[in-house]
């Protein structure tokens, strides 16, 4: 696998832009609640993931998909492969709406794209070499994301 930055830093990179982007407008009740649920089901996610990887011994380093010993189709990744980086992605798009301007959205889009085209794509590259068998069925039935499953890319 490349070297490229692990992925919490770069949610952390989005997060640092998303402030630099400008001054937050006044907070508003319904956009702070909103901005707390998005936040709370995010980063249940993204625990209950690593709970998951974590139970069944298995790695949970994004830089090293080769060392996985097990393939995790249990708890949030019956929902979605990525649900760390869907927790990721949520927890950008929680503080977006905290910060209540639109532009603090793209940091958030760029973090997915980035995940999207360099870090998944390489996760799913090894879970493929290394569970032939059961990756591909997994991946028929669960979505990359969230939402409906297509073809495996």
């Amino acid at each position: 696998m490349k070297t490229h930055p692990p992925p919490a830093a770069l949610a952390a990179a989005a997060l640092v832009t998303q402030r630099l982007l400008g001054v937050s407008r006044p907070a508003r009740p319904a956009r702070t609640a909103a901005a707390g649920l998005v936040a709370v089901a995010s980063a249940a996610l993204v625990v209950t993931a690593v709970g998951e990887f974590r139970r069944t011994r298995t790695s949970v380093n994004p830089l090293e998909p080769g060392t996985a010993t097990a393939l995790v189709t249990t708890g949030a990744n019956a929902i979605t492969r990525n649900p760390m980086y869907v927790g990721m992605a949520g927890l950008l798009v929680a503080h977006a709406l905290l910060r209540g301007r639109g532009a603090a959205l793209l940091p958030a889009a760029a973090f997915v794209a980035v995940i999207d085209r360099v870090q998944i794509a390489a996760e799913e590259a090894a879970l493929l070499e290394l569970f032939p068998a059961d990756y591909p069925a997994y991946a028929a039935r669960v979505p990359r994301w969230v939402g409906p499953t297509g073809p495996a890319r």
